[in-house]
């Protein structure tokens, strides 16, 4: 599985790359803290994976690691080749960018 760290992501959003973000945490996760993902709940993310960009990077991400892990191996079963699992999550990032973040 392919990953990308925070710092990494950061990188790509400063420099306005193209890719997209996508969230697999719950609604009340997202409600209280998000970095400008597309919320797809895991549990949702076949249902939805027309919304996942397939001729781009795409950036998977929850609050440690492991549902997003789990939403990439779900969709790669689906044929997709370009999805980068967040290393530690959101937590990840309050933790190297914002410390004030609020996660549950």
């Amino acid at each position: 599985m392919k990953e990308i760290t925070v710092e990494e992501l950061k990188s790509k959003i400063d420099n306005n790359e193209d890719f997209q973000l996508i969230d697999v945490r719950e609604e009340f996760e997202y409600e209280t803290s998000n970095i400008n993902g597309t919320h797809i709940p895991l549990a949702d993310v076949v249902l939805e994976k027309d919304k996942i960009s397939r001729d781009k990077p795409v950036i998977i991400h929850c609050r440690s690691g492991k549902r997003s892990a789990q939403a990439i191996m779900l969709l790669e079963r689906e044929g997709f080749d370009n999805l980068y699992n967040l290393q530690g999550g959101i937590l990840e990032w309050r933790d190297t960018f914002d410390p004030d973040m609020e996660v549950y």
